[in-house]
């Protein structure tokens, strides 16, 4: 393999670990955002049983998304999201929903749309998101 081949592997890989990373933090927030809205308080332990991810798993999680401005965490008000952690968790969700919404206009069923929406969602460029939008907005 040349070096060039080599720089190019590498690239892509790192490009996978920031779309994954980014979907994480996605996931996180609008999990956040959700309990927030129907006025629970959002714990520690709730995103543990949410994603199925040990305790220290969760802590070091919202330790990466605090840094990068997306939530807040004190002994009083809990866990909050800033400004940008709600709207990323409100374009998260409206894509969610978009894949879902066209995933049963093709035929899947909703418990399926929900599935496979949730992969689905993180990886589709704004242009197919366009695209979808414009197809079930035309029948």
């Amino acid at each position: 393999m040349t070096n060039a081949d080599n720089a190019s592997q590498a690239g892509h890989h790192a490009r996978v670990r920031r779309q994954h990373n980014r979907e994480l933090a996605e996931d996180y927030v609008e999990a956040i955002h959700v309990r927030l809205q129907q006025g629970l308080p959002v714990r520690v332990m709730d995103l543990q049983n949410l994603f199925g991810v040990s305790h220290v798993t969760v802590i070091r999680a919202l330790q990466r998304f605090e840094k990068r401005g997306f939530l807040t965490r004190d002994e009083e008000e809990g866990i909050q999201l800033t400004d940008l952690g709600c709207s990323v968790a409100v374009e998260s969700a409206t894509r969610h929903a978009l894949v879902v919404d066209f995933l049963k206009f093709i035929g899947v069923s909703s418990k399926q749309a929900e599935a496979d929406a949730e992969g689905i969602e993180h990886h589709l460029s704004k242009e197919t998101l366009k695209a979808m939008r414009a197809l079930l907005d035309s029948v």
